[in-house]
């Protein structure tokens, strides 16, 4: 009976009704009338979180669908953030898209529904407890970010940067397929559950397995953007429209997050001396390459791109720190500064780009550093905004980024690799000027365009309550650590 159980279905199940809905209504929509789309998309993400939180009542871990999707806590609460960076997301680039002819006749509503797609592929990610489930949300969230990376079909730069995303992309892709199927081959099962078990015993075939997890980390390192596959990132990053690298850059990182824990954790943990170091190879390239290489950036979105690259390998270290020593405490700690760091991360890039796409307008894109020069003159206000987020990222107290750093270096600490440590803090370090660069051409720069800053309500109320939210979690970032702790207690199996 327990199969037959649709309550922690509901929320996908209202969102993909809900999206064939709204394109149906789009389609009779007048431009003047596109609000409507973007009104009913708030509204959908409004009730999906009402959903999800009704099935954040339990602590219990909840299997349907012949135990191929799971409904636990720590799905439920990166579910929870996942609607609030999109909904977030669609607040911000509201104005901008219809500027840029991106909701027009051609393409009406597009951009809502292939966002609230993506939005699907992520739940589905972020729950399923099954490989070819995980894969078949991600190659959902993948081909509807590959369309709205390509949506101003008018625009070179964007049409080259979803050709190179699709191309590298479908190689991933296919290096996880090829991951799965030796994993099929050695545990016969695409279960988790049943993989674990067979992968702790002694009659799967040890060298498969290894190789089956080779290919299967390099396709999460691609969906992470951490070096060595990290290619994609800067390029698509810059060539997007700005709103749609909010939608590459913001939700997918919880999902990323969240696949890599159920196949890494959930799935392959009797294995976790072999991905161990592979992640720390993985972490180690992405904070080198990403800080070193952002200090040369003149384009922001780029220099945010080789940020993102090192921010997602500082995550990495909270995954691998959590497999050391068989403490089942040091785990939890471990794995939920890991999430914690993913949730600050994406409250913080939405703020950044929430703002980078404030200063843009019609004909023009805040596309490089020098377009945030005196932008204290210009707006005080969305400069501390901008200074606060900045400061975030960089890991300054009292930030919400600072405690995230804080709490990861502590779990890598409590596994005896200070030498690790030391290096994710130089890192650290090193990537402290190129975010200081940003705070230093607002602040004692003169501006080179003293043109109003025009804003809407909703996008000034929002990207106001996002920087105060970055300041306020990291004076008491109590609360949202000790949910993820929760979560990722109640959720773990050993």
């Amino acid at each position: 009976m327990n199969n037959m159980n649709l309550i922690p279905l509901y929320p996908e199940i209202f969102l993909l009704s809900a999206i064939c809905v709204i394109l149906l209504i789009d389609m009779f929509l007048a431009d003047n009338k596109r609000n409507v789309t973007y009104v009913l998309s708030l509204l959908s993400l409004a009730v999906c979180g009402a959903l999800t939180a009704a099935n954040s009542d339990t602590v219990m871990s909840v299997y349907v669908s012949n135990n191929m999707f799971v409904s636990d806590p720590m799905s439920n609460l990166l579910k929870l953030f996942s609607y609030l960076a999109v909904g977030v997301t669609l607040i911000y680039s509201r104005q901008y898209v219809s500027d840029r002819g991106m909701t027009n006749t051609h393409l009406g509503g597009e951009y809502y529904v292939l966002a609230l797609f993506a939005l699907l592929g992520q739940m589905v990610m972020i729950s399923g407890n099954n490989f070819l489930v995980i894969y078949l949300g991600l190659e959902l969230m993948s081909l509807s970010l590959y369309a709205l990376v390509a949506l101003r079909r008018d625009h070179t730069v964007s049409t080259e940067a979803a050709m190179k995303y699709f191309i590298l992309g479908a190689l991933a892709s296919g290096f996880m397929l090829y991951g799965i199927s030796m994993l099929y081959g050695a545990t016969g099962s695409l279960q988790l559950s049943e993989v674990v078990k067979v992968a702790a015993t002694a009659t799967a075939n040890k060298t498969i397995l290894v190789f089956g997890i080779v290919f299967l980390v390099a396709g999460l390192a691609f969906k992470l953007g951490v070096v060595p596959f990290h290619m994609w990132v800067p390029d698509v990053y810059q060539g997007a429209p700005t709103a749609v690298t909010l939608l590459l850059g913001g939700a997918p990182k919880l999902a990323a997050f969240a696949i890599t824990f159920r196949l890494l954790v959930e799935g392959l943990f009797p294995l976790a001396v072999d991905w161990q170091q592979m992640l720390v190879v993985l972490a180690v390239l992405s904070m080198a390459l990403g800080n070193l290489t952002a200090i040369a950036q003149t384009n922001l979105k780029r220099m945010l791109a080789y940020s993102t690259i090192s921010q997602m390998g500082f995550m990495l270290l909270g995954l691998l720190s959590g497999v050391a020593n068989g403490n089942a405490d040091l785990a939890v700690d471990a794995y939920s500064a890991s999430m914690f760091y993913s949730i600050t991360y994406v409250l913080t890039t939405l703020g950044t780009f929430g703002v980078i796409m404030l200063l843009a307008r019609t004909g023009f894109e805040a596309e490089n550093l020098e377009d945030l020069k005196g932008l204290n003159k210009r707006n005080p206000w969305f400069a501390l905004v901008m200074l606060l987020l900045m400061f975030s990222l960089a890991g300054i107290p009292p930030m919400m980024g600072f405690y995230a750093k804080l709490s990861v270096l502590q779990a890598v600490l409590s596994t005896g690799q200070l030498w690790l440590a030391l290096v994710a803090v130089l890192f650290s370090l090193i990537g402290t000027f190129y975010y200081l660069r940003v705070v230093k051409l607002m602040y004692f720069d003169e501006p080179l365009d003293n043109s109003p800053i025009v804003v809407s309500t909703d996008m000034r109320v929002i990207l106001s309550i996002n920087g105060l939210a970055v300041l306020v979690m990291g004076l008491l970032p109590g609360s949202l650590m000790s949910a993820c702790a929760n979560a990722i207690s109640n959720t773990l199996k050993y």
